[in-house]
């Protein structure tokens, strides 16, 4: 009975929501006019891809949640908490906890490690000398992304406008991160994003994106803060010291064939 309580005070909420939002006017696009890109929208986008572009050093918490269908339907959310540092041009950390085992991955300039604490297990791979390329690499050979990965790149703004189709300004928020911001959304690659913006630092703060060709619509949330912008971070942040002693695996796709081979034991 207390279960059943509890869902209907949650219906009742969404329900109150619900109307509450219906009596909010709608923007309707005109019919067969073509996506608006409204300068202001994109004035704001330039503005914190500069904000972070500038940046020789970055430091923030990045939580996503992502859904995931359940055997039911209806999505479930699952979460992940990382910690990001960044030293341009080249190196990075992420530190990653979640609703699954741990991770961290670590890039020096040189090298890229992957490693899996729980399971004491590293993947160690010749990196590129950028973090874009970096990023890149990880990507094409072993699957490894990162939600915030447009965010740390040399150049954010790009990856938005070379296939940007839809862009405006929604208006100001002062709930997200406990500050004034302003609200963007925009149309990517399939992809459709909402974003919290600072209003007086330009700082992300909150992502919300789904994916179109999803049929699903499955909905993304990547929630950011403790953001540091050029302080100083120590130079062992980029060592991956706790692959010192693990077994080494292939840095390979999960999906690839031959992805799950006996780890190799540590050197002694």
């Amino acid at each position: 009975m207390r279960g059943t309580a509890t869902l209907w005070i949650v219906v009742l909420a969404l329900a109150a929501g619900s109307a509450q939002a219906a009596d909010v006017k709608k923007p309707v696009a005109p019919k067969g006019d073509p996506p608006v890109i409204e300068p202001k929208a994109v004035e704001l986008l330039k503005a914190s891809s500069a904000t972070l572009a500038a940046a020789k050093t970055l430091a923030f918490t990045a939580v996503v949640y992502y859904e995931n269908p359940s055997i039911y339907g209806a999505p479930l959310v699952y979460t992940t908490r990382s910690t990001v540092s960044v030293q341009r041009p080249d190196k990075l950390a992420v530190i990653t906890s979640g609703d699954g085992p741990p991770s961290e991955f670590f890039y020096d300039g040189k090298t890229m490690t992957a490693v899996e604490p729980q399971a004491k297990l590293a993947a160690v791979a010749p990196a590129p000398a950028t973090i874009d390329a970096a990023l890149k690499a990880a990507f094409q050979s072993a699957a490894i992304y990162f939600p915030f990965t447009d965010l740390i790149v040399a150049d954010p703004y790009k990856d938005i406008a070379d296939g940007l189709k839809l862009a405006f300004y929604i208006g100001q928020s002062k709930i997200v991160g406990g500050i004034a911001t302003e609200m963007v959304a925009y149309g990517s690659e399939g992809v459709f994003v909402q974003v919290w913006i600072g209003a007086d630092d330009h700082l992300p703060r909150l992502v919300r994106a789904i994916y179109q060709a999803d049929p699903a619509q499955l909905r993304n949330v990547l929630e950011l803060s403790d953001w540091k912008l050029d302080a100083a971070i120590p130079s062992d942040a980029f060592s991956a010291k706790s692959a010192e002693g693990a077994g080494r695996i292939p840095f390979a796709r999960p999906d690839a064939p031959d992805a799950a081979p006996k780890p190799k034991p540590a050197a002694k």
